[in-house]
């Protein structure tokens, strides 16, 4: 029997979305948790707003025939996926500034 999770813990979910530490590797290792937890939770809110955009649009432009929702929805599938990257891309972008500087 394979299990499928067997070998995997909670860094390797938030491992990839959390910053390279540069700068910050002189943050105890509770605070860096706490920043990933919040890039985590932050881009799931952001999967969420674009999801939700995505069913306003289909609904506001089948069933409805609601033009302004369709358009409403189309912002907040924009919104969510820009802030998805936004916040995907911080660990990057404090590093080249963080670089920059020194």
């Amino acid at each position: 029997m394979l299990f499928a999770a067997d070998k995997g813990d909670i860094n390797t979910i938030i491992g990839g979305i959390a910053p390279d530490w540069g700068p910050f590797g002189s943050l105890g290792t509770e605070a860096k948790v706490m920043i990933e937890v919040v890039m985590a939770v932050a881009i799931l809110i952001c999967l969420g707003i674009a999801i939700w955009g995505a069913a306003k649009q289909r609904i506001g432009a089948t069933a409805l025939r609601d033009t302004f929702s369709a358009e409403q929805g189309k912002g907040l599938i924009i919104a969510g996926l820009t802030g998805v990257f936004i916040i995907g891309s911080l660990g990057t972008l404090f590093t080249i500034v963080y670089g920059m500087a020194v």
